[in-house]
């Protein structure tokens, strides 16, 4: 299974990094498969590499899923 995590770019780095915001933990992450990415742009990030762009409604919109979820139990 694989999960995929929108996050806030904070800051652009050197080297096609960017700072993230994950849920009050910041994070660096690779940009290098995306093209112009800007601080303030919300980006879906899976094992470290921003791997594509999405509208902020569309974020708030998978946080509020995410956080609606909770932990099953064990057959």
């Amino acid at each position: 299974m694989c999960l995929a995590i929108p996050t806030r770019v904070v800051a652009l780095q050197d080297g096609a990094q960017a700072l993230v915001d994950v849920g009050g933990v910041h994070k660096s992450i690779s940009l290098a498969l995306l093209d112009d990415v800007q601080e303030g742009d919300w980006v879906i990030v899976h094992v470290g590499h921003a791997i594509g762009k999405l509208d902020p409604a569309e974020a708030a919109r998978t946080l509020a899923l995410f956080a609606g979820l909770t932990p099953q139990e064990a057959p």
